[in-house]
């Protein structure tokens, strides 16, 4: 057999094996001395007799725009996880989207564990417990020069009273230095 059959010929340009009979009886389809079909002269006949206005064109698959926050979302999770991430405007493939959103998955269970586990706390929580520490530091060193000042000052020999002062002027400019210092938790 020089070229294709029927089946063969229906399957390479997506007609049913009954359209290619009619095309052939037609006279639309070349033919070789065997019966079978010259596909490439075929498709070029076809081409040429056929009316582009009673042809069949598949419908448009009907797609939902993606809103941009999704793809850049899918492009910065691929990102993180040092993948491909697709050009600006280059489009995600529905590989690279399920890939993010499986890594999303995959991380949001990571966290959930970790919270039943108790390795995880909330933000307001550490926040508060940051501030509380903090209060409670702070109070300790302003109570310190009270203390402190009567022993150093009997090591030094010098006046109670004014090394308690001087003190106490050192630890609350150190004081203010350290609450320029604030926590970030982003």
């Amino acid at each position: 057999m020089q070229g294709m059959s029927e089946r063969q010929y229906a399957a390479h340009v997506g007609l049913s094996r009954g359209a290619i009979q009619k095309a052939k009886s037609a006279e639309r389809l070349v033919l070789y001395p065997d019966g079978s079909i010259n596909a490439a002269a075929s498709d070029a006949r076809r081409a040429e007799t056929t009316d582009p206005s009673k042809t069949r064109k598949p419908p448009a698959p009907k797609l939902k725009p993606v809103p941009e926050a999704a793809v850049a979302a899918v492009g910065d999770t691929l990102r993180e996880q040092g993948l491909a991430v697709p050009a600006v405007g280059g489009g995600t493939t529905f590989l690279q989207a399920k890939t993010a959103n499986e890594v999303l998955k995959a991380q949001e269970r990571r966290i959930r564990l970790q919270k039943l586990k108790g390795e995880l706390i909330e933000r307001a929580r550490a926040l508060a417990l940051v501030f509380r520490l903090a209060r409670e530091e702070r109070d300790a060193w302003v109570n310190w020069p009270a203390r402190a000042a009567a022993l150093m000052a009997a090591e030094l020999g010098v006046e109670p009273a004014a090394m308690q002062k001087a003190l106490e002027k050192h630890v609350r400019a150190h004081l203010i230095e350290l609450a320029e210092v604030r926590p970030d938790f982003r």
